[in-house]
């Protein structure tokens, strides 16, 4: 597959993070170039430590780098301001997190579209509409976080990044609160969400069963990127960290 430019939903290139310095530097990223195309499910990977959240919260523009560049689309995030930072990951970017981050007063319909809230723009409501179809919570609409359970609040999570149409989301081990049951609900509505309507997803996860449900495994190792899996299965994710030391 050739892949340009213009089909990358994000990429990193000679991306470092470098946290300390002298004998307490730690190099958490190393001169790390990977790209993201646009309409894929991804999963980055390593052990403990390898940079696998560092690289996400970077790409993301939650973290800035010490040397290097990232891109969202054709936009280099080193050279916003801040608030144009600010404006581009409420309008291009989704996030999900392990815990739900959800406004306990809320209901969730009201979480589900608060970005745009805060953003003074209207959602689209069939767009919406399909999305509380698809992650099956048309009967929770006005229910509040707590009146749900941990799987439905992550669905509800899963919900508001997708809710805005963004070009890219990033999730942060979005199952890693939940039992294995609701785990594979999550992760098959991402599955669905890339295949179905088309979203681009990246997800940081250290469970090889969850990463099997992308296209595309990046493995890191020390800050580096050290391999990368095609059609990942749970063995094929297993035997790589098993190799690495994980």
């Amino acid at each position: 597959m050739t892949t340009t430019m213009t089909n990358l939903a994000a990429r990193a290139a000679g991306a470092s993070k470098i946290y300390g310095s002298g004998d307490t530097e730690v190099r958490a990223l190393d001169d790390v170039t990977v790209a993201f195309e646009r309409g894929r499910f991804s999963a980055i990977m390593g052990p403990s430590g390898s940079g696998k959240s560092t690289l996400m919260h970077c790409l993301a523009g939650l973290d800035d780098l010490t040397s290097g560049s990232v891109y969202i689309g054709d936009t280099e995030l080193g050279s916003l301001s801040e608030n144009d930072l600010t404006l581009l990951r409420r309008t291009s970017v989704g996030f999900v997190f392990q815990a739900f981050n959800l406004i306990p007063t809320l209901t969730a319909r009201e979480n589900m579209v608060l970005p745009m809230t805060l953003a003074g723009t209207k959602p689209d409501e069939a767009w919406v509409d399909q999305i509380v179809t698809t992650v099956n919570l048309a009967d929770r609409m006005d229910h509040r976080p707590s009146e749900l359970s941990g799987g439905q609040q992550q669905r509800v999570a899963v919900a508001r990044a997708l809710a805005s149409q963004p070009d890219i989301i990033f999730a942060d081990e979005p199952t890693g609160n939940l039992d294995s049951r609701s785990g594979a609900e999550i992760l098959n509505f991402m599955r669905n969400a890339v295949d179905d309507l088309g979203q681009t997803i990246v997800m940081v996860t250290h469970d090889p069963v969850a990463a099997a449900y992308s296209d595309r495994v990046v493995v890191l190792a020390d800050g580096k990127i050290v391999d990368e899996i095609l059609e990942p299965t749970a063995d094929t994710v297993f035997d790589k960290l098993k190799a690495l030391g994980d």
